[in-house]
């Protein structure tokens, strides 16, 4: 994990763990110095991170045409005949349904029993009624991000959050929490090597929970994110990226879904530290 040369790292995509322990290294070390120092590099890293972001951004608008062929091309490798495809796409709607039961257990049921077991005063019905507004544009544009503004309403206005916990919560919430995303990445990894026909090792099932776990922190808060991220995942065990062409039919509305589950999670980390802290008035 550690560079020996992170110019090295950079330009091999096999060593993307080192990039992101450099990151996260330089990161904490930009944070430690005087602002007045630091902010040159912090302007620059802005400026660079918004152009990847706006290549990506055109990138994911030209995929439409892209994926068409280059799932055309793995289908015809993969399968001669009609009901092979139909296998494929069998395989498709359980890998979708799975995950979809992943993500609806984190929203229904793993968050609101956390926020009701620590917040006695806050129910079941309450919670959902005053994060729903977030989570429904966190639907609608599969972007966190974009999310964000109404995310702070609901939990400043709604949950009774002071604006303190909020603004410093969940911005780094919305970047770093993207839980819905790397239970995403880990199931589709276990279903592209399944479909090949690929046994994983535990040893191989590890790296793909730790990796799918750095992947997600290191997702940009934009629509589809986590699938370019999941290049990494499929890398560190030796399989193929080029699979992932495989699942990106289906991608966008699992996106969505994904999002969901990661603004919920902001939501919920920010009420808990509220209330660890003394700042939730409303249900002390």
């Amino acid at each position: 994990m550690v560079p020996e040369n992170i110019m090295m790292s950079l330009s091999d995509n096999g060593l993307m763990l080192q990039v992101i322990f450099f990151a996260i290294f330089f990161g904490l070390s930009l944070a430690i110095i005087p602002n007045e120092t630091g902010k040159p590099v912090i302007d620059f890293i802005n400026g660079i991170n918004e152009v990847f972001l706006k290549m990506v951004d055109i990138v994911m608008k030209a995929a439409p045409f892209f994926v068409f062929a280059l799932l055309a091309g793995v289908i015809a490798k993969m399968a001669d005949t009609p009901a092979e495809v139909f296998e494929i796409f069998k395989g498709l709607w359980t890998y979708s349904l799975t995950l979809v039961l992943g993500l609806a257990f984190m929203v229904f049921i793993f968050y609101p029993l956390l926020i009701t077991l620590f917040v006695k005063k806050l129910s079941y019905k309450e919670f959902f009624k005053n994060i729903s507004p977030a989570q429904f544009l966190a639907f609608s544009t599969s972007s966190s991000a974009a999310t964000l503004p109404v995310t702070m309403e609901c939990v400043e206005e709604n949950m009774g959050v002071s604006k303190n916990i909020s603004s410093f919560v969940l911005p780094i919430g919305a970047t770093v929490n993207m839980d819905g995303t790397s239970l995403y990445q880990a199931v589709a990894v276990v279903f592209l090597a399944q479909m090949h026909m690929v046994d994983l090792t535990f040893g191989q099932q590890l790296t793909i929970v730790f990796t799918a776990t750095l992947a997600s922190i290191g997702s940009a808060a934009v629509p589809s994110a986590g699938l370019v991220m999941m290049i990494i995942v499929l890398q560190s065990v030796g399989l193929n990226p080029a699979w992932i062409a495989i699942i990106f039919p289906v991608d966008r509305i699992l996106d969505m879904c994904r999002t969901v589950v990661n603004v919920t999670g902001d939501a919920s980390v920010s009420t808990l530290i509220a209330k660890s802290e003394g700042e939730l008035p409303k249900y002390s």
